[in-house]
């Protein structure tokens, strides 16, 4: 059985604490949101957020982090990605060092020698390996970014981690998470995550927000932006994504068209701001021509409707 949860975590101990601690660091999450959080922290297990690009999943992670005083360990996915990036390597040019020194002081004993050279003074932790192994009060947070973009292979083993939260090392021992991570796995959804990997963890799909809860990011995240403008971008956003975009803009990229906006001294939206800031919202040519061909006019309109 695994030990009880630092404090850091028990200060999380209602949906409403999590909701509260989210927007006390910046971070407006819904009631479905807050509830997975809660959940994966006090079940501890890993928590699978899907959604498009942008829509803010990462930052859950990074804000766990800020919430609990944790160090946050990231882990990239990508494609052809193995054991040596994601969970241990041995550092060989220190090993050779090493083994060169042996050599010059005339020392015979091979045992010996094989001893030192895979001992933990020549293992190099990636973040996995660092997740499990850790020494501090509070479980580090463990965001494991855009799993959909690794092989299966890898999420196999990755099942296998987050289903007991140990990691043998051979030449070593078995190193085995006293209190778990709090584990959170992303996916952009370019192809399907394995049932068995969701199986383990707890499931949420973050959507775009609705109007109001964009407008209150907004608030938030860009305070220098007026209310109508804020406004007519939320509004203007709410537009673009029902054009039936290949991409359509994410949370993160409202923000930065506020930000666009208003620096230029934007004080409303009109067809010609649209035109020279589109790039900051919309990030494909094809999406771009699309939103053209739906008319700059009509997100104008539905700009102008939400001030």
């Amino acid at each position: 059985m695994t030990a009880s949860a630092p404090s850091a975590r028990s200060d999380l101990g209602s949906v409403e604490a999590v909701s509260q601690a989210l927007a006390a660091h910046d971070y407006l999450a819904d009631e479905g949101l807050a509830t997975a959080i809660f959940l994966a922290l006090t079940l501890q297990r890993p928590l699978l957020l899907e959604g498009e690009a942008g829509v803010g999943k990462t930052e859950v992670a990074k804000v766990l982090a800020r919430i609990t005083g944790a160090d946050m360990l990231r882990l990239q996915c990508y494609e052809g990605i193995d054991v040596a990036q994601a969970v241990y390597e041995w550092d060989y040019s220190r090993q050779l060092l090493h083994l060169r020194a042996v050599e010059a002081s005339g020392t015979t004993d091979l045992h010996a020698l094989e001893d030192e050279l895979y001992s933990e003074r020549f293992l190099v932790r990636r973040p996995l390996l660092r997740a499990l192994d850790h020494d501090g009060a509070v479980p580090p947070v463990l965001l494991i970014d855009e799993v959909d973009r690794a092989d299966d292979e890898f999420e196999a083993f990755l099942l296998e981690i987050l289903s007991d939260y140990s990691i043998t090392v051979p030449e070593l021992r078995t190193f085995h998470a006293t209190v778990p991570p709090v584990a959170v796995v992303t996916s952009n959804r370019t192809r399907d995550v394995h049932d068995a990997l969701k199986r383990r963890c707890l499931y949420h799909w973050i959507g775009h927000p609705d109007f109001e809860r964009e407008l209150a990011i907004l608030r938030v995240r860009a305070p220098e932006v007026s209310e109508r403008l804020a406004r007519e971008v939320a509004g203007a956003v709410e537009a673009l994504r029902s054009v039936e975009l290949y991409k359509p803009p994410g949370v993160a990229e409202t923000i930065d068209w506020a930000h666009a906006l208003a620096a230029l001294g934007a004080t409303t939206i009109d067809e010609g701001a649209i035109e020279v800031t589109l790039g900051a919202v919309v990030k494909y040519r094809e999406d771009q021509e699309r939103t053209r061909a739906h008319g700059l006019i009509q997100i104008t309109a539905a700009a102008r409707r939400s001030a």
